[in-house]
């Protein structure tokens, strides 16, 4: 059975040390710049450094995240990063951006890249698509399920990644631009503010639906049930996400999915501990889903009562008097525990410094006693509020002595042959690698011989090294001597050599970057986004007018100005032989008359000059960018090509800022009309269900000033979205 690779997170150090403890078989994790979490310590260039050399002896891939949009003045020292970490043998580049995906393939050929989850590759189209590319591997979308992935995997020849564990988005990733609309934080450039995991309100034809607030918090990922189905189907990576969280997180998750993995090759059943669930309970986890893989019911997706980590239940509250709260425990409970209680108005968190069991300060409680505890201020709790235990000290404790100690160790089998009168002979091997070395000629023993058991102790004292003896065979004579000085020399040396085979290098080759892109007319003008008959008239003066609703499209095809708007989730592909309007990688396997959208997240010249060599006539920005970064981008393109780019600016529209497999309105039973989401600040996000998908929109309508000046700048065309 081919190996499958378990892939872990590290946001700093400790994190990579806790993965490689673990069992991991590659680590992912970014630099200060250009990765999706920027919100983790993440690495320094020392430690960065550090982390693949440090990797790379115990066998552990180093896959580095650069998977955000790069904006024009990122480029620079985007492209910066990318060489230094090909120079230091990074194992591959994890990126969503296509055009620096694009220039990194032709610049340098022997650095892998593998797409990120962000480029929104959900169907084999899709895949296909960026195999075509020379990417080494793809990260499947969260919400691609089991029947699918099997499918890709049998029609395609690229590497298969797949999310198993962890926080899931709402929203198709790299699809969400509510954090970025709202806030100025973009999840496309590494800062989302996690806006879904906020209180909402469900409005229906005016009148609030729910009960629970926390209506877009998913629950999150746990799929050690289908582990065994993952592999059987030939995925080659199984992808913990976790860079946000602590060392112990890292630890323990890995640990139980290298366990389960272990298990099944083994003996072709998965081995769930629930201690280990239960310890991972207390580290994190907001309640589990098994989320789309089998397509789990939209009821067992999301957590609507509560966003944050849960940990385990502990017992309630018997009573309360003042700040003083008495607490039946179902669970143990120490000193430096974490609890917090909750309640319905609100949730009551502390640290465990003191506490009572029958009158007498204890240490630690048992399951069945009777715990009381003293919060500074007044407690406003109620009788069988639930109590549960956010932190656990002695696991964490436990854990942080484990991770001290480094017991992963690599296995290595050895021989040495010492001959009365020949140079002693050292081989090594850790069954990949084979190292020899020639020590110093054998003498015959004067006084005291060297045994066959203290050259074997001796060579075993490996220190703090990574490697353990697997086995280790002795040819050696009697009374011989030899200096223990030497021996020790000898076995420093071909550890030495051994750790220079294992810190292999990645050959570093550079070449030139070249695009020959296609002339484009100077015309101008205006396109109309329209979705009813009454739109259309109001849009006489547009050059072109799209629309996605595929009656009015038959309404008004007639008119050669029309385009029809391609679904950006998309799994099976209506034969058109028209112009379309595509928002996703897999059109552009299957149409030709094409314009792209927004959900390409287009940010940069290079990425523009990629889709007009891939059959896209015209090229619509991000949402996301500001006047002066448009500007660049043009000017940019100019200088580098020679040419002029054809491009759209969205100027006036209500976009899309979510959209999700994950349907509110068929959870609440609603029907599809007048849906709204409201915020903590009455703002309301109208919800549209297409295709039993959810989109989310924005709860103003966004309109650039001055944005005729962008013909100017040499936009080709402005759109203007109608709302009905």
């Amino acid at each position: 059975m081919k190996k499958i690779e378990l892939l872990s997170p590290a946001g700093n150090m400790e994190c990579l040390y806790a993965a490689i403890e673990g069992g991991c078989d590659a680590v992912y994790l970014g630099g200060k710049h250009f990765g999706a979490r920027n919100y983790a310590d993440n690495f320094s260039d020392e430690e960065m450094i550090e982390a693949i050399k440090y990797a790379h002896l115990y066998g552990v891939k180093i896959y580095v995240t650069m998977n955000t949009m790069i904006t024009e003045e990122l480029i620079k020292p985007f492209i910066n990063y990318v060489d230094f970490l090909h120079r230091n043998n990074v194992d591959a580049l994890i990126m969503q951006d296509i055009g620096m995906i694009d220039y990194v393939r032709q610049v340098y050929p022997n650095l892998e890249v593998h797409a990120s989850t962000q480029m929104h590759i959900h169907n084999l189209e899709g895949v296909k698509f960026v195999q075509k590319l020379g990417l080494k591997r793809v990260v499947l979308a969260r919400e691609t399920n089991i029947n699918l992935i099997k499918e890709i995997k049998e029609k395609t020849n690229i590497e298969i990644e797949v999310f198993i564990h962890g926080a899931l988005c709402v929203s198709y990733s790299g699809e969400c631009l509510m954090s970025s609309l709202i806030g100025g934080r973009s999840g496309n450039k590494g800062t989302c503010s996690q806006c879904c995991r906020m209180k909402y309100d469900l409005i229906h034809e005016g009148k609030k639906i729910n009960n629970d607030n926390y209506l877009l918090s998913m629950k999150d990922l746990n799929t050690l049930e289908y582990i065994g189905d993952l592999i059987d189907i030939g995925v080659d990576s199984l992808k913990i996400e976790g860079r946000m969280k602590s060392k112990e997180y890292v630890y323990l998750v890995t640990k139980m999915y290298r366990k389960a993995i272990d298990s099944y090759i083994k003996n072709k059943k998965v081995e769930i501990d629930r201690e280990d669930i239960i310890n991972l309970k207390k580290i994190f986890n907001r309640k589990y889903t098994k989320g789309f893989l089998n397509n789990e019911e939209n009821s067992k997706i999301v957590n609507h009562k509560r966003p944050n980590h849960l940990g385990i239940n502990i017992g309630e509250v018997l009573s309360v008097k003042n700040n003083y709260v008495k607490i039946k425990l179902e669970d143990e409970l120490n000193l430096k525990d974490g609890i917090r209680i909750l309640n319905k108005l609100e949730d009551i968190g502390t640290t465990i410094y003191k506490m009572k069991v029958n009158n007498n300060y204890v240490e630690s409680a048992k399951k069945g006693d009777i715990v009381e505890l003293r919060f500074e201020n007044k407690l406003h709790l109620d009788k069988f509020d639930l109590v549960i235990k956010t932190t656990d000290y002695k696991l964490i404790s436990k854990i942080d002595e484990k991770l001290n100690k480094k017991e992963r160790k690599v296995k290595i089998n050895g021989y040495i042959k010492c001959k009365l009168n020949e140079p002693i002979y050292l081989k090594i091997s850790d069954s990949i690698n084979i190292v020899e070395i020639k020590g110093k000629i054998v003498e015959k023993s004067i006084n005291s011989s060297t045994t066959k058991e203290r050259i074997e102790i001796q060579l075993k004292k490996l220190g703090n090294t990574v490697y353990e003896f697997n086995n280790l065979k002795l040819d050696v004579d009697d009374n011989i001597f030899i200096n223990i000085k030497d021996l020790n020399e000898l076995r420093r040396e071909i550890i030495e050599k051994l750790n220079q085979k294992r810190l292999y290098k990645i050959n570093y080759v550079k070449k030139q970057y070249n695009n020959e892109v296609c002339e484009y007319s100077d015309e101008v003008g205006y396109t109309a986004y329209i979705n009813n008959i009454d739109n259309y008239k109001k849009a006489a003066v547009a050059k072109e007018i799209i629309t996605d609703d595929i009656n009015l499209y038959n309404e008004i095809m007639l008119d050669d100005r029309v385009t029809l708007k391609i679904p950006r989730v998309i799994y099976n592909y209506p034969n058109y032989n028209i112009k379309v309007l595509v928002g996703e990688y897999g059109s552009l396997n299957i149409y030709k008359d094409m314009i792209s959208d927004f959900s390409f997240n287009i940010a940069n010249s290079y990425a523009v000059a990629f889709l007009h060599n891939h059959n896209i006539k015209r090229v619509t920005l991000s949402l996301e960018l500001n006047f002066d970064q448009i500007i660049k981008i043009v000017e940019n393109y100019k200088e580098r090509y020679n040419k002029k780019p054809n491009l759209e600016v969205i100027v006036s529209s209500t976009p899309e800022v979510m959209v999700s497999k994950y349907n509110l309105i068929k959870y609440f039973n609603l029907s599809n009309n007048d849906n709204y989401l409201r915020d903590r600040f009455k703002n309301n996000f109208k919800i549209k269900i297409k295709d039993d998908l959810m989109y989310i929109y924005h709860y103003k309508k966004i309109e650039m000033d001055d944005y005729k000046k962008l013909f100017d700048m040499g936009i080709n065309r402005l759109r203007i979205e109608y709302d009905e």
